[in-house]
């Protein structure tokens, strides 16, 4: 394991931190495959994203997670600034540092990503053909379910006020040091709408995963990029890598799984579904993750050789 930091050339200013997870007797001197794990929104490449890039590295590939720009160790300002966008781009810079290390194939990198961070994966790889192959666990395209609810219960019109307050926080910050901000998961156990989010409080704000660089919050401001982004736009036409989807059966979220690997227009795909299994267990839940890595190792190893 080790602690990097790089610029990001996405000319924003902003350098990346991360961590590189490595096979069990690395060998500098050698050629290895490489995954670039992204974090969910609101998270940190020491939760979730960490633990994943972990295990992929025990099945002989390594592996980088790492803090979005303006979050976690990832300097940037405004701080927890959550423009889709730019997440995206952060995973092709992370791709643009891996091409500078020697050990590390150039044609050997794919790309997974957890909840927020899948839905931001698929996007990169839309965009970005350096990616070889694709996983997602959890997947979420945020914004569809900003847009849509959780369980996709929302006509896109009547996200409308979202826009409106996303627009109205970008003046009320104008001039001010602190910026408004949002909630990306409860704050509050009580603030939960049902048990499974009652779960991501849990995660984010017990000591099951709580963690410093994460308060789960994101400017308010995101909301106007956030509100209008498809992760999977042109998904038809150009997400053509091989792509791996794990989802639980139980998961509020699992539609946009479903919806992705509908859209994807991957000839190689596949759907795993994890059963027992919600949104929030395949982050953490010794048992679920491994089912996960269980099959996304294979899969990297056999797409990315």
């Amino acid at each position: 394991m080790q602690k990097v930091s790089f610029k990001n050339l996405n000319g924003q200013g902003v350098s990346i931190a991360a961590v590189l997870y490595f096979p069990e007797g690395f060998d500098q001197s050698k050629k290895y495959p490489a995954v670039v794990v992204t974090h969910p929104g609101g998270g940190v490449k020491e939760q979730t994203a960490g633990l994943y890039a972990k295990k992929l590295a025990g099945n002989g590939l390594v592996a980088i997670a790492f803090d979005a720009s303006y979050q976690g160790e990832s300097t940037g300002e405004p701080r927890q600034l959550e423009n889709p966008y730019i997440r995206t781009e952060d995973i092709s810079a992370v791709i643009d540092y891996l091409t500078t290390l020697p050990y590390i194939d150039q044609d050997k990198i794919g790309a997974m990503g957890i909840c927020a961070g899948g839905g931001y994966t698929a996007n990169a790889a839309i965009n970005d053909r350096r990616i070889q192959a694709v996983g997602t666990v959890s997947a979420v395209n945020i914004g569809q379910m900003f847009r849509n609810g959780w369980e996709n219960t929302v006509k896109d019109a009547d996200a409308l006020p979202l826009l409106e307050l996303g627009s109205g926080s970008r003046t009320g910050d104008a001039g001010k040091a602190e910026l408004a901000t949002l909630p990306l998961a409860p704050m509050r156990k009580e603030d939960a709408p049902n048990k499974e989010l009652e779960e991501a409080w849990e995660y984010y704000h017990t000591p099951r995963s709580e963690h410093p660089n994460a308060p789960g919050l994101m400017t308010a401001r995101s909301l106007n990029q956030i509100i209008t982004y498809d992760a999977y736009n042109k998904a038809e036409a150009f997400l053509t890598q091989p792509l791996q989807i794990v989802a639980g059966n139980v998961a509020g979220s699992k539609w946009m799984s479903d919806d992705l690997f509908s859209r994807a227009a991957s000839k190689d795909k596949s759907f795993h579904v994890v059963e027992g299994a919600n949104h929030m267990s395949l982050y953490d839940v010794t048992k679920y993750v491994d089912e996960a890595v269980s099959v996304l190792a294979p899969f990297f190893q056999r797409t990315l050789k």
